[in-house]
């Protein structure tokens, strides 16, 4: 087996399940955090005898799960503008930066 397949072989392959499992991630931290504040809510029902002392722990399970959402979306967000600084994708600045003539005719290649 030649050098380069054996080195192919030796790579780890890690890197897009890692990926897979940060965006999954997102969804099961929120149902875990609904289900934890659920718990607590029926743990505070059953100690105190008060029914509304449940949705007490469901509010705050709830509130856990957009705090972990709002997290998440400010990870991401930080990610985007860091790459949005990279040269290779400032599309946008490209564009200003053109001043197009208006005499140029843009529709036909001319040779």
């Amino acid at each position: 087996m030649p050098k380069d397949e054996q080195q192919e072989e030796r790579k780890p392959r890690v890197k897009p399940i890692i990926e897979a499992a940060d965006s999954l991630s997102l969804g099961i931290s929120m149902v875990v955090a609904v289900i934890i504040g659920v718990g607590l809510g029926w743990l505070l029902k059953n100690l105190t005898g008060a029914a509304w002392t449940f949705w007490i722990g469901v509010i705050i399970g709830i509130a856990a799960a957009i705090l972990n959402v709002y997290k998440a979306y400010s990870k991401q967000y930080k990610e985007f503008e860091e790459l949005s600084k990279e040269p290779r994708y400032a599309i946008k600045k490209k564009i200003d930066d053109d001043e197009y003539d208006e005499d140029e005719d843009y529709g036909e290649k001319s040779y």
